[in-house]
């Protein structure tokens, strides 16, 4: 029984310790998706849904929860909003071609009509990312929509 109290006296030690570190927030301007909102023009219901479910992971500002303070979940979502913006980042749209923005839109689409994005662990702690079908529909339409804005532009004369 002396050893188990030692073993955990060291863990709530380095449990104490380890809340002094944690990874760079993603924190950058909230801007930082002007270029993809002028540029697709999402309806205000649409921007209401990219702005609660899709820029916390997929562009360079994140809001935080409380619980980010505590590590080690702080590392669990830094390592959530890097994967998510790998594979999207609203906030460099300007930087991609018509041609990776009109597959990133179809890819939007997929895991939107799939209903695996929001991630389910995402929609745990935030409820109001949990979409309607109508919500689901209403981003689905616009994303089409851009879509066929870019296979115009991307055709040759």
């Amino acid at each position: 029984m002396k050893i188990l109290k030692k073993i955990l006296l060291l863990l709530l030690v380095v449990f104490v310790i380890a809340q002094f570190f944690g990874p760079d927030k993603n924190e950058g301007d909230v801007t930082s998706v002007n270029a993809f909102v002028n540029e697709t023009k999402p309806s205000p219901e649409v921007a209401a849904v990219l702005k609660e479910t899709c820029y916390d992971c997929h562009s360079s500002h994140t809001r935080y929860p409380w619980y980010n303070n505590i590590t080690p979940v702080n590392y669990w979502l830094a390592d959530h909003v890097k994967h998510g913006k790998k594979h999207l980042d609203f906030s460099k749209w300007s930087e991609y071609s018509v041609k990776k923005k009109d597959h990133k839109l179809d890819e939007l689409i997929e895991m939107v009509e799939a209903k695996s994005m929001p991630l389910p662990s995402y929609t745990w702690t935030h409820s109001e990312a949990n979409l309607t079908d109508a919500q689901i529909q209403s981003v689905i339409d616009w994303a089409k929509q851009v879509r066929l804005g870019y296979s115009l532009q991307d055709k040759p004369e």
